[in-house]
């Protein structure tokens, strides 16, 4: 299975969520902290080092106020 790290569509869902967070006003600290993880979670995540599974997906929506499935039409669009 091919690697999915630094994948085109890997880098423009981490560029969604960063962009994402940033228009709802949260820093790291605050989006972890409502998702009940680390910082460092959401660093990794946010600097490529980190993939997100499908609940922490879904869990990023709800905090962040998006459809996950949408980003993902957007993405294999």
């Amino acid at each position: 299975m091919p690697r999915t790290l630094g994948d085109a569509r890997h880098e423009a869902l981490v560029a969604f969520i960063v962009r994402r967070r940033q228009e709802v006003g949260l820093t790291q600290s605050e989006l972890a902290a409502r998702m009940k993880v680390y910082q460092s979670f959401i660093a990794r995540l946010e600097s490529g080092q980190r993939r997100v599974d499908v609940i922490e997906f879904i869990q990023l929506g709800e905090v962040l106020d998006f459809d996950p499935a949408a980003v993902v039409r957007m993405l294999t669009d």
